[in-house]
């Protein structure tokens, strides 16, 4: 299955039939690696932490609300990279010297260190590790209505918009959706594996990182 980056179509519909085979096997998959990840990650986090205390002092957790799943807002959580009075809702840097990331922020943005927290919400069950990246509430208020359909599935630390278009389109735009409408008719253990995969390629070679 691929995703076109430029489609001019306009998804008026989608056919959404979650397999209950594909429910328990996916809350595993993600319950496993998320333990995985953030006991390996955990020594990386600590001293993430320190680094950003170190040089803009202040909370190191970043703590935003988002909307989730059939539209519920949730708290998803981050490692703070930009500066104390810049941590407000707003659309997301595109370039990497914007000017409100701080330098340790801008090395966590790099390497994806950043979203690792993120874990701890697909334990609590607000994320899956894949799915469509949740907006903030003011975004959404924007969508046309058939971008609200991105809200069927559970959202995602990573996905396909990710791994195929993240530095080209942005998230909020439609373009965007319709990459995540592409994951939704078609998501399965193995296009998940394959994304997941993705993503640690996308991550060591920093692509579309901002």
């Amino acid at each position: 299955m691929t995703a076109r980056c430029a489609s001019r179509e306009r998804p008026a519909r989608i056919v959404f039939r979650e397999d209950p085979a594909y429910r328990a096997p996916r809350r595993a998959f993600d319950v496993s690696l998320a333990l995985v990840v953030l006991s390996v990650s955990l020594p990386i986090m600590l001293f993430a932490a320190v680094a950003i205390w170190l040089e803009d002092r202040g909370p190191v957790i970043f703590a935003q609300r988002r909307v989730g799943r059939f539209g519920r807002l949730f708290t998803m959580y981050k490692l703070r990279t930009m500066r104390r009075s810049e941590c407000r809702d707003a659309l997301s840097p595109d370039t990497r010297d914007d000017s409100r990331i701080t330098r340790v922020g801008s090395w966590l943005r790099k390497t994806s260190i950043d979203e690792l927290p993120q874990f701890f919400n697909v334990l609590r069950g607000d994320m899956a590790v894949v799915g469509p990246r949740p907006e903030m509430p003011f975004i959404v208020r924007r969508y046309q209505p058939w971008q609200h359909l991105r809200h069927l599935v559970k959202p995602g630390i990573t996905g396909l918009w990710q791994i195929t278009c993240r530095s080209r389109i942005p998230l909020h735009t439609p373009d965007a959706t319709k990459i995540d409408l592409v994951y939704i008719r078609s998501a399965s253990p193995s296009m998940d594996r394959r994304i997941v995969l993705d993503t640690f390629r996308a991550i060591i070679s920093t692509q579309g990182a901002y």
